[in-house]
């Protein structure tokens, strides 16, 4: 029996996004015979990189490892000199040699302990990692770069799927503000917060290039997320900051903002991804606000939109329980000049399972769209997977079931929905 018991409003989601959801096994000892769809990545997904030169980043290194339990495989130690800006190219070609031998086969993304270097000759280092370094995703004239593959992909397997490995940097300027960005990122998972997204049309003509864009991703993603345009340079005061994107070369009043666990922010200007150095305000400033990943360009981008995260996209997948490096790094079409910086594994949408009691469980879901929820059952865990139980809507927003499942039942069961 199912029983849905709260869901927000119905309607249709302007984006159709139909996607085949694999399936793992949740990890509670009463619920083994019950399996989720994989909407993210996990800890076992991920290889830290740490530098063993840089006792800042073997701290990080350590307690994100101890906090996300990523398993000793997947720690990758290099040594190189730290403390500087940009890695020159035949130095960073010789690291990437050791990174892809040390890199098990099944990791998806990687996790970088440090804050500099941030940038590989014209690349940034996180597009570095991912793509190899490659001039094709660098620009010497306003022109455009190569696109990314993974850009709004339905993909749960970056390397399998693409062979590429999107990579976020662990940054700050003390190991205590690393640290409570990645206490924010654990806090976040599984949460379903009720924040807003605050989309800014600036008076800089030059940074407002994704402005036109911002009215229809208020009316797409009603329903889902309480989403506002606000035209000016800031806002204040707010305590319920889930998203806030603008573009400005500096964003002023962030210390009197409330970020969410799980929250990102991002501002369109030319360097904001020199995260040490930069002449405008550095990403850096959003995670020391609160905010939980950001995103920035390490070299002159040239105010194409493309080279920046689409909003709609970065909501779209972290509504369909996306972990935050994913999100972002789909909603960047052209990433190669552009750092990403946060905590990978936020995950606040990812889908929640709890046993309530004997036989029972409660199942919490959040979608941009509406969609049918299946409860299967086969008598092997490899199938034929069969309906248990009448199907039941899911609304765009968050949803909660209770459904019972007897434990004295033979057989395997799984949680389906798209």
């Amino acid at each position: 029996m199912l029983t849905e018991i709260t869901s927000r409003s119905m309607g249709q989601f302007p984006v159709i996004l139909m996607i085949i959801l694999l399936f793992v096994a949740f990890p509670v000892e009463a619920q083994k015979r019950i399996s989720l769809p994989r909407t993210g990545l996990t800890p076992e997904d991920i290889a830290v990189i740490v530098n063993d030169d840089d006792p800042l980043s073997r701290q990080i290194g350590s307690y994100y490892q101890q906090v996300r339990h990523i398993p000793e495989a997947n720690m990758i130690h290099l040594r190189f000199p730290p403390e500087r800006s940009i890695m020159n190219i035949k130095e960073f070609k010789q690291l990437k040699v050791i990174i892809d031998q040390l890199t098990p086969s099944h990791i998806q993304a990687y996790a970088v302990a440090w804050t500099a270097p941030y940038r590989v000759g014209c690349m940034s280092l996180t597009s570095a990692l991912a793509f190899g370094f490659d001039k094709k995703y660098c620009s010497k004239k306003c022109e455009p770069t190569a696109p990314s593959p993974y850009f709004n992909s339905q993909s749960l397997y970056p390397a399998d799927d693409y062979k590429l490995r999107p990579a976020m940097m662990l940054a700050g300027n003390s190991f205590e503000q690393v640290k409570a960005l990645i206490d924010r990122g654990v806090a976040s998972d599984h949460t379903f917060p009720k924040g807003k997204a605050y989309l800014l049309s600036t008076s800089d003509k030059a940074r407002n290039t994704r402005a036109p864009s911002f009215a229809k991703t208020v009316r797409d993603f009603s329903g889902v997320f309480p989403t506002q345009l606000i035209e000016a340079n800031v806002i204040t005061g707010h305590q319920d900051v889930l998203f806030y994107f603008t573009g400005l070369t500096e964003v002023s009043m962030l210390h009197t903002l409330g970020f969410l666990p799980g929250a990102i922010a991002d501002h369109l200007t030319s360097v904001g991804g020199m995260l040490t150095d930069s002449t405008q305000m550095s990403s850096l400033r959003w995670l020391e606000a609160g905010a939980t990943a950001s995103y920035g360009t390490t070299v002159e981008p040239c105010s194409y939109p493309q080279k920046f995260p689409s909003p709609a996209i970065v909501m779209l997948h972290y509504a369909l329980g996306a972990s935050v490096i994913e999100a972002y790094w789909k909603s960047v079409l052209w990433p190669g000049q552009g750092v990403f910086i946060g905590e990978p594994l936020a995950s606040p949408f990812a889908p929640l399972l709890k046993r309530i009691s004997p036989n029972q469980y409660k199942l919490r879901i959040f979608s941009p769209h509406t969609g049918k929820l299946r409860i299967e059952k086969s008598h092997s865990a490899a199938g034929p997977f069969r309906l248990f139980s009448r199907q039941q809507t899911i609304r765009r927003g968050d949803n909660l079931f209770l459904f019972r499942i007897d434990e004295k039942t033979d057989g395997y069961f799984r949680l389906r929905w798209h």
